[in-house]
């Protein structure tokens, strides 16, 4: 998988079909998630970020992740890299 397929504005799923994100860009091996997506409390209104590792799949307009959405936000890291 060529991160060139991910661009801007795609929707990012678990394997399960569930939402997780939308894309913001892409760099140093991760997915950085659009700021709208980043939860509730001290998560909201920065972006988070997931590893391209996880990525199974780039389906049309859809990032499919290898994990089901509810364990995928636990792999979700702040921009220095620490986890959420």
């Amino acid at each position: 998988m060529t991160t060139n397929k991910i661009v801007q504005n795609m929707e990012v799923i678990g394997a399960d079909g569930v939402h997780v994100g939308t894309v913001d860009g892409v760099s140093n091996g991760r997915i950085r998630l659009a700021k709208r997506d980043s939860g509730e409390g001290q998560h909201k209104e920065h972006a988070h970020f997931i590893d391209l590792g996880l990525v199974a799949d780039v389906e049309g307009r859809r990032v499919r992740l290898a994990a089901n959405a509810a364990v995928a936000v636990t792999f979700e890291e702040e921009q220095s890299g620490k986890p959420v």
